[in-house]
């Protein structure tokens, strides 16, 4: 049986790999998941996790589905980049999300957005290849007939319904200013709120935040962030690749100190300018939206739902050599060390 591995190092990539790995085994691969136990723990019963190098390598993976910076050489099958966000631009070129870190055969890209930048990397480097596929985390967004509402979710009530999430930087979060701003705007009771935070977040805001429940305002873990974007009418946030998947559902996003602000976002100086800019963002003026729809397109113009089933075509394309002939990988003694350092926080059960 062909097999394939899920590579994690953090909570949030589990509604990244998820919709891949249940592709995967639509097509009949046996799935394997690699991940810390803390991750472990939100595993279904059905998602077996994989704890020793010999047990990975006894599944002989045709493939290993990364959405995490780096990867273990040591596993055996491509190493293919799914990765863990969109290009929120909150580092320079180099040191984001197109850093090239020497570790993966295959990056499957969302859109023109990051395709053409990462084939002129495949160029220049001339050891990967590249194949635009989408997002397999979006493809829920997309799937016909929707799922049914979660039951989480409050009902509609015509009220408009606003979403709250943040980037965990210090330098970029605008969380820990916004609970009180947060706290008079869900008091006043005239829309819905849906408040989440990123899960590396410290434990103190995760604590103000759980505290602005109220009747109409509900706080959910990250895992449910698919469910409230799909919930909600408008998002707001700051510097985040959550922009960029509310922005691909035509939807206006409300951003507080962007570092790099872009025309679909409205952008604001300080939270005390949320309240009118959600407003603005609830009327869709057509210049915004127009804005809205040009970017979506640039980051990811596939809205059929099965770029998972695009990504296992593209690993399938790769095995078969349809990419050419690729030079080695270089040898990063450093990365290498590294990865073999944090290697036994996945697998615990070592060899």
């Amino acid at each position: 049986m062909a097999a394939c591995l899920m590579f994690a190092t953090e909570e949030y990539a589990l509604p990244i790999l998820r919709p891949l790995a249940a592709a995967a085994r639509a097509r009949g691969q046996q799935v394997g998941w690699i991940v810390p136990g803390a991750v472990a723990a939100q595993l279904a019963p059905d998602e077996q996790r994989i704890t020793s190098l010999k047990a990975a390598k006894a599944m002989a993976p045709e493939a290993v589905y990364c959405a995490a910076n780096w990867v273990s050489p040591r596993l055996p099958g491509v190493k293919v980049q799914v990765f863990h966000g969109f290009n929120a631009e909150k580092r320079d070129p180099g040191r984001g999300h197109f850093a090239i870190r020497g570790f993966f055969d295959l990056y499957v890209t969302q859109g023109p957005a990051t395709t053409e930048p990462f084939e002129a990397l495949a160029k220049q480097h001339r050891y990967f290849a590249v194949r635009e596929t989408g997002w397999p985390k979006l493809d829920p967004l997309f799937v016909q007939p929707a799922p049914p509402r979660d039951a989480m979710l409050p009902a509609p009530d015509g009220r408009p319904v606003v979403m709250y999430a943040s980037t965990f930087s210090h330098r970029l979060s605008a969380a820990p200013a916004m609970v009180e701003p947060l706290r008079r705007l869900i008091a006043r009771g005239d829309r819905q709120w849906l408040l989440t935070l990123h899960p590396k977040c410290d434990e103190a805001l995760f604590a103000a935040y759980r505290g602005l429940e109220a009747e109409n305002a509900r706080f959910f873990t990250s895992d449910k962030l698919i469910e409230l974007e799909r919930a909600a009418d408008v998002l707001v946030c700051d510097t985040s690749s959550v922009i960029h998947e509310f922005a691909v559902m035509d939807k206006p996003v409300v951003t507080i100190a962007n570092r790099v602000p872009h025309p679909f976002m409205i952008d604001v100086p300080s939270p005390d300018d949320v309240d009118a800019a959600i407003d603005r963002a609830l009327s869709h003026p057509p210049e915004l939206m127009a804005a809205i729809r040009a970017h979506a397109d640039r980051i990811h113009p596939s809205h059929d739902g099965h770029a998972s089933e695009r990504v296992l075509d593209a690993v399938a394309a790769y095995r078969r050599g349809d990419f050419g002939t690729l030079a080695r990988k270089p040898f990063n003694f450093v990365r290498r060390y590294k990865a073999m350092r944090d290697l036994p926080a996945l697998l615990p059960d070592g060899a």
